[in-house]
C-alpha cells in the first residue's frame, strides 16, 4: 500500500489546520493509499524511508521555513541522502508576508534529496503583520483549507494510480 507523509509544525494553528485538511483530502479521496500526518519533532528517517511521497507544511517565520521543520531537515538530510530520489512532494506554507523564500528553501532541500514537485507550492496568506496578529491563534479560511484538501487528493491519487 503507497504511503503518503505529512510532516508539519504548527505554533499558532495555521499551519497544523492546512495539514490536517491535506490529509483529510487524501483519506477521502484515496483510500488505498496509507497517509500519516506527523509533527516535525517525532518525524525521522525512518518514516521517509517508509513512505512513497510527502507533503511538507511549515509556518513561515522570519521570511524561511520554521526552526522545528528545519530541524526534521537537518536531522534526516544525511540519513536518507540518495535514498529518495524520484519520490513525488508537495509543499504548503502558512505566510505572514508571502511565503515564497520559505517556499524556496524546502524546493532547495528537496533538489538535494532529488525528489519531484508534484505541485506548486500551495501557500496561504494571513497578512499578520504585527505581533500581536503574528502571535494569535489562526483561523484558515474555508477556500484555503479546500485548497489544502485538494493538493491531499492529488497527492494520494497520484501515489494510488502509480503515477508518482
Amino acid at each position: 500500500m503507497p504511503c503518503l507523509l505529512i510532516v508539519y509544525h504548527s505554533q499558532t494553528g495555521g499551519t497544523q489546520q492546512m495539514a490536517a485538511a491535506a490529509a483529510q483530502g487524501a483519506i477521502e479521496s484515496e483510500p488505498q493509499v496509507r497517509t500519516r500526518l506527523v509533527h516535525a519533532d517525532v518525524a525521522g528517517a525512518d518514516d521517509l524511508l517508509a513512505a512513497d511521497g510527502y507533503l511538507f507544511a511549515t509556518p513561515e517565520n522570519l521570511a524561511a521555513i520554521c526552526g522545528v521543520v528545519k530541524h526534521f531537515f537537518d536531522r534526516t538530510y544525511y540519513a536518507v541522502l540518495d535514498r529518495l530520489v524520484g519520490r513525488a512532494y508537495g509543499v504548503m506554507i502558512c505566510a505572514g508576508s508571502d511565503g515564497a523564500n520559505a517556499a524556496r528553501q524546502v524546493e532547495r532541500i528537496a533538489v538535494g534529496w532529488r525528489l519531484r514537485a508534484v505541485a506548486p507550492p500551495l501557500i496561504v496568506c494571513t497578512h499578520a503583520q504585527t505581533a500581536a496578529e503574528i502571535l494569535r491563534p489562526k483561523r484558515i479560511g474555508q477556500r484555503d483549507l479546500d485548497r489544502c484538501r485538494e493538493l491531499g487528493a492529488t497527492m494520494a491519487g497520484g501515489l494510488g494510480l502509480g503515477i508518482f
